[in-house]
């Protein structure tokens, strides 16, 4: 048993953790194509965009992950009910993204300035968050469809979704931009689009034997929707911490060390994101193994999956720090196509004390991954809401007072360390009261 659930295991996280690669390498691929075609304001730009991607990734993951693990759930437990939550899901968030849509047809500069922009930085960054503010209803959709397939036995179908998404991303990205001298917009348009190339990948799922996802033509169920949320919440909590962390760090390094220093953390940020998306891999490729066997009453196994996810993400978290501290100024200059001396020695720092905290940041998503997967929904959303948002904002505020730039780098590792604590003390309080 132990040999088929490690080999069960590697199947579904090997194959989340590359498509997870594949959408933070054409962030990157954006970054990249950016940095040389509108140098620090461009990344600037993309760097206050980034907390209004993190929102809808956030609304797109808490329902899809939510109304997956429900879907799981109740599949093993032979509940018909389980097939209500998908099309629940998708009528839901065609309803969520209606704000979005509205504020990027008639009036991106205004959310531009609000995030921090000077009206040089709102007029460059206007045609990019129009576009991909009036697509935000793919973004959610493709997370749905993407958690949908993978819980219903297809990570592999779910991965070469993600890839196909970021391939045809990362190869427009440079169309769009240079030969069809589209700029900004071009960058944003192949974005845009990538989540339908992947949507459509996912929806070949429909055509196979054995798919038990169903599409039902119904009136959306908000007690389904807050059903799924229960179990999406850390999803959210997860996905919107980045912006949230982004957005503080924004406007404190504004006050410290203006754009550049915005520049700056937008590399870090950027790069962090490749780091982060491994261990979401790790923590969602775990998640339909968890639940059903949750679902079965098999909690011995489910505890099993969660240690394989922690060792796994002690040996991702060691190979990224040793990685940042060794080809620390190459993966710098990646970005500083300019070659800013300032830019390069206030992102050199941040790389150095920044990256160190994925250790427990870690630990951490898998562990909240556990959490939401066998139904501690409050559990789950305590660990989100304390890395995501109380430990990190109080963190940052206080450390940046004391020590400025290195105190708002520092701060990362030291919410992520406070937070595992918290979860140590609540996973051991969990096994328990499960005995």
């Amino acid at each position: 048993m132990s040999q088929s659930l490690g080999k069960e295991y590697i199947k579904f996280v090997s194959q989340n953790i590359l498509g997870m690669l594949g959408i933070s390498i054409y962030i990157l691929a954006d970054t990249f194509y950016i940095s040389k075609a509108a140098g620090a304001d461009g990344i600037t730009v993309l760097n206050l965009c980034l907390p209004l991607y993190n929102l809808i990734y956030a609304i797109g993951s808490m329902v899809g992950v939510g109304s997956a693990t429900r879907f799981t759930i109740l599949k093993a437990q032979g509940d018909s009910v389980c097939h209500r939550f998908f099309s629940n899901a998708i009528f839901s968030v065609l309803f969520l993204s209606i704000p979005f849509m509205l504020a990027g047809a008639f009036f991106p500069d205004r959310i531009l300035k609000i995030m921090g922009g000077d009206s040089a930085i709102a007029a460059l960054g206007i045609p990019y968050a129009r576009i991909f503010l009036i697509f935000a209803p793919c973004f959610m959709i493709n997370f749905i469809m993407n958690a949908f397939v993978r819980n219903d036995g297809a990570p592999s179908l779910a991965m070469t979704a993600t890839l196909a998404g970021s391939i045809f991303n990362i190869i427009f990205d440079y169309i769009f931009m240079f030969p069809l001298g589209m700029g900004m917009a071009g960058a944003a348009l192949a974005t845009a689009v990538s989540p339908v190339v992947s949507s459509c990948v996912c929806g070949t799922h429909f055509l196979r034997k054995d798919n038990q996802i169903r599409f039902l033509w119904q009136r959306p169920s908000p007690k389904r929707l807050l059903q799924a949320c229960q179990l999406g919440t850390s999803a959210f909590i997860g996905e919107f911490s980045s912006g949230v962390t982004t957005t503080m760090f924004n406007f404190l390094i504004l006050g410290i060390a203006g754009n550049v220093g915005v520049a700056a953390y937008g590399v870090i940020a950027n790069l962090a994101l490749v780091a982060m998306s491994m261990f979401n891999g790790v923590a969602q490729g775990s998640q339909p193994l968890i639940s059903r066997y949750y679902g079965q009453g098999d909690e011995s196994s489910a505890r099993k999956i969660l240690r394989y996810g922690i060792w796994t993400a002690l040996g991702i978290a060691a190979v990224i720090i040793v990685i940042t501290r060794v080809q620390t100024n190459t993966l710098i200059a990646m970005f500083n196509s300019e070659g800013s001396e300032s830019l390069r020695s206030l992102a050199f720092d941040g790389v150095r004390l920044y990256f160190p905290g994925f250790l427990f940041a870690g630990i951490n998503i898998v562990a909240t991954g556990y959490l939401s997967a066998s139904d501690c929904g409050l559990q789950a959303l305590a660990a989100s809401v304390s890395r995501g948002v109380v430990a990190i904002i109080l963190c940052a505020f206080t450390m940046s007072r004391i020590w400025g730039m290195k105190g708002i780098w520092s701060s990362f590792m030291t919410a992520e360390l406070l937070t595992g604590i918290m979860v140590v003390i609540m996973l051991a309080q969990l096994g328990k009261r499960r005995k």
